[in-house]
């Protein structure tokens, strides 16, 4: 596996588990219909950490724009595969995102509220303040780099033994990603990923349904600059503080 599709894979196993959550949570008829923001964030955490633990050994698991230009700019990665690790994020998004549509079908159509059928693809602001929601984006994506920048392995290696935690090295950004959902996400739905919202948002779009609502385009720029914008003031501070 290249770089290249661990990145596509990682990121399609992102949305689909996370977008499947908040369909499974927002759906009429489906078992978990209103169970909740704790299941949607815990959701969401453990569909980073499955991402991870496939992607990482191969291309890092970015699995986020705005990751991989933080990164290139704190001098992490090179400006030469960024452009290619994006693609590769925004086709695995797309793919993951279709797959929730295909496999939620019915549950779409046994639900009137178009709204809520957006809702499963793309975030939008619990209360709309252009200023604020892309403040709201920037911090909760400052603090996600911020802190990977912070990260370190945690490998005790001897003279022909490495001893580490294994597939359990992913848990620590599925936490963080966790405390961002419980602590930052209520106001805007923390998407702090431009591909995992605009690749829905554009399966949103384009795939056929009922009564599905506007796709938000009006809104739909705020979670895609102010990601990016947070990921590069976090490289920034850190370098800063190095």
């Amino acid at each position: 596996m290249t770089p290249f599709v661990a990145e596509i894979i990682g990121t399609f196993l992102l949305i689909f588990l996370g977008c499947g959550v908040n369909a499974n949570v927002s759906l009429n008829k489906t078992y978990g219909n209103g169970s909740g923001w704790i299941v949607i964030t815990t959701g969401w955490a453990l569909a980073v950490y499955i991402g991870v633990v496939v992607a990482g050994p191969i291309s890092g698991a970015h699995i986020n724009p705005a990751v991989t230009i933080g990164l290139t700019v704190a001098g992490e990665f090179s400006i030469y595969d960024a452009p290619k690790f994006i693609l590769a994020q925004f086709i695995g998004a797309i793919l993951g995102a279709l797959l929730v549509w295909m496999t939620h079908y019915e549950h779409f159509k046994a639900t009137e509220d178009g709204d809520t059928k957006r809702g499963v693809f793309c975030t939008a602001p619990a209360i709309k303040n252009t200023a604020l929601n892309f403040f709201c984006e920037l911090t909760g994506t400052f603090v996600l780099l911020f802190t990977i920048l912070y990260f370190t392995d945690a490998t005790l290696s001897t003279d022909n033994t490495i001893i580490g935690l294994g597939s359990l090295g992913a848990l620590p950004v599925a936490l963080l990603v966790w405390i961002i959902g419980l602590g930052l996400g209520g106001t805007t739905g923390y998407a702090i990923n431009p591909a995992r919202d605009l690749g829905p948002r554009i399966v949103h779009a384009l795939v056929p349904m009922k009564n599905k609502g506007g796709n938000g385009w009006s809104y739909a720029w705020i979670p895609v600059i102010a990601p990016i914008a947070g990921g590069v003031l976090a490289a920034w501070v850190a370098g800063l503080l190095q």
